[in-house]
């Protein structure tokens, strides 16, 4: 795994971090806390973007951090699960592997030499 990817795994686990750490925050010392790890996620993010294309990042990032959150909301918070939550984020996996997939492929206007 090349570093560019493992710091959209950092990413997207620190803004799972973070993200609990709204829920359960209730003094000042919890948001001592969650604000460096705030601070460390987007500079994973920005690391992750020098080297990857930008979209895809941020894509597997947003969709991590929602498909991630609803998890969290249904097993640590006591949340609903439906069957419509369980399509969509599946559709948002699927979104997400499908926008990685076009990025491998060659521009096709640039192997005919046209610019």
């Amino acid at each position: 795994m090349s570093k560019a990817w493992m710091y959209v795994f950092l990413t997207c686990l620190f803004e799972l971090f973070w993200v609990f750490g709204f829920n359960v925050a209730s003094t000042w010392w919890h948001w001592a806390i969650i604000v460096p790890i705030i601070i460390v996620d987007f500079i994973f993010l920005s690391k992750a973007c020098e080297s990857l294309p930008t979209g895809t990042v941020y894509a597997i990032f947003a969709a991590a951090g929602t498909v991630g959150t609803a998890l969290m909301d249904i097993f640590i918070f006591g949340g609903a699960f439906s069957v419509a939550k369980g399509l969509f984020m599946g559709l948002l996996v699927i979104g997400v592997i499908a926008l990685k997939l076009a990025d491998n492929k060659p521009d096709v206007e640039s192997e005919k030499g046209v610019a």
